[in-house]
């Protein structure tokens, strides 16, 4: 049986600003310093139009921006200019995370991931706003007072996490004074924000603490992920996620869209699950998972920074196997994942929304006007892990129309743009020559096919089939007037 959705392509649009590509997600700092690193988000910018990157560590070890010697303290931003300098070189700007605690001003030892970043508050306050206000005096003489001000300040990453932050909520909010007072020391519209929490956490406690200290507070910033009410990140992700609402994500937003009290919110972490060798990372389904997640979060975010462009990502180990589950749009060789190719077709949308008459289970679809002349069905059918879900049949019908028409597909399901599965084919090599990396990048491309159109006097009408957890984006051109 076919399921039946209706829109009237001469009706009423909201907009669909491209939220999505204003931030993207990587690893920590010094990553920025590697050659294929920079390939890689180069190619993200051009071909999915992210404008800013956000990354952990600027601020410790290896970066080295403070250290101490003889008991004296040595500022160092020489490496941080090296990465600002190739961002600003391709068009790019920082969303910096100022995080984490130089060795030199740390109040403990206590330190994550492999690369041992210091988790506690600093053990003298105004030193630790010293070191901001250096260092953003710093970048206004390199870069311009007019650069800097298009930048984000964002205090900490994940405070409310004992893994992060070692402090209490009292002590993050004295942070979060000492550096946005030092920020705005230096310009008082430099734009300064947090709290950078996991699970939607601390908004309200936030906003209020600013408001009553007459605080900046620029932007709300937070993360999630389906799996954030259960377990821990190395807990099994399928078993987590066939617990969630289908639409969970878009009910984080709502309630911190609303607890944000008119504040713009940014989400700077968000992807199919908190596990960094997720066993869907590298699957359809997360495509699936990114199209349904971020045109439901459509005017409730400013900003919704997927994490992270590429599995050059070492917070625990630095792996070799090509598909490995990391939290990438690119694998480590910079080959597309289908949650890449997600991102390509967002990207080609045009920015008004009509609405779209019909529900169902699993399948949802939206269209997106670009111009009078041009149209995008985009379509996904998708459930949650352990969800019922099976191929669909999709019968559209474009109402307000009485001109003749082509159609095309591309399309992110188990045959389409989907090259972990072609890597599987060659058994799973773990060291891919070039000629192999070339195979495998073949392998993920969107390729266009015709649709086939019935054109009455007043409407155009299409069948698409909808394997589970896939993707299909439909173009459909009309004859111009």
């Amino acid at each position: 049986m076919s399921i039946n959705l209706t829109c009237d392509l001469s009706g009423a649009t909201t907009a669909l600003p491209h939220f999505w590509e204003h931030t993207v997600g990587s690893g920590h700092a010094s990553l920025a310093l590697r050659a294929d690193w920079q390939v890689q988000l180069k190619k993200a910018h051009e071909e999915l139009g992210f404008q800013y990157v956000r990354f952990h560590g600027l601020l410790s070890h290896p970066m080295d921006t403070l250290i101490c010697q003889n008991e004296k303290l040595l500022y160092s931003f020489f490496n941080a200019d090296q990465i600002f300098d190739f961002l600003v070189s391709i068009g790019m700007k920082p969303f910096i995370e100022l995080s984490f605690m130089p060795e030199a001003l740390a109040s403990g030892n206590k330190t994550v991931f492999h690369y041992k970043a210091n988790i506690t508050p600093p053990k003298d306050y105004k030193e630790w706003a010293q070191l901001i206000t250096k260092m953003v005096s710093h970048w206004v003489v390199r870069y311009g007072i007019a650069e800097v001000r298009e930048w984000f300040f964002e205090v900490w990453n994940e405070p409310n996490l004992k893994d992060f932050w070692a402090g209490t909520q009292t002590e993050y909010f004295k942070l979060y004074k000492h550096t946005a007072e030092a920020i705005r020391k230096v310009d008082k519209s430099f734009r300064v924000g947090g709290p950078a929490t996991a699970k939607n956490e601390w908004i309200e406690d936030f906003v209020e603490f600013c408001r009553k200290n007459k605080l900046p507070a620029d932007f709300v910033s937070t993360h999630h992920y389906p799996t954030d009410a259960f377990g821990e990140i190395g807990s099994d992700t399928i078993e987590q996620l066939a617990a969630s609402r289908r639409s969970i994500m878009r009910e984080d937003a709502q309630n911190v869209f609303r607890q944000a009290k008119g504040k713009p919110v940014y989400y700077t972490e968000w992807n199919a699950s908190s596990n960094p060798r997720g066993p869907l990372h590298d699957e359809p389904y997360t495509a699936a998972f990114i199209i349904k997640t971020i045109m439901e979060a459509n005017g409730l975010v400013a900003g919704y920074s997927y994490w992270t462009f590429t599995d050059i990502f070492e917070e625990n180990y630095f792996p070799s196997v090509p598909f490995h589950g990391g939290f990438g749009l690119q694998n480590i060789h910079g080959i597309p994942k289908p949650a890449y190719r997600a991102f390509e077709l967002l990207h080609q949308l045009g920015d008004k929304l009509l609405m779209v008459d019909g529900m169902h289970a699993t399948v949802d679809a939206w269209v997106i006007k670009k111009n009078k002349n041009s149209f995008t069905v985009l379509l996904t059918n998708y459930a949650l892990p352990k969800h019922r879900i099976k191929t669909e049949k999709v019968n559209l019908t474009l109402m307000g129309v009485s001109r003749n028409c082509t159609a095309s597909v591309q399309r992110i399901d188990e045959a389409h743009a989907n090259p972990k599965k072609t890597w599987q084919e060659m058994d799973k090599p773990e060291y891919l020559s070039a000629s192999e990396v070339e195979h495998l990048t073949q392998a993920s491309m969107l390729i266009k096919e015709t649709v086939k159109c019935r054109n009455d006097d007043s409407a155009v009408t299409f069948e698409i089939d909808m394997l589970p957890h896939s993707v299909a984006s439909v173009t459909v051109r009309f004859q111009p007037n």
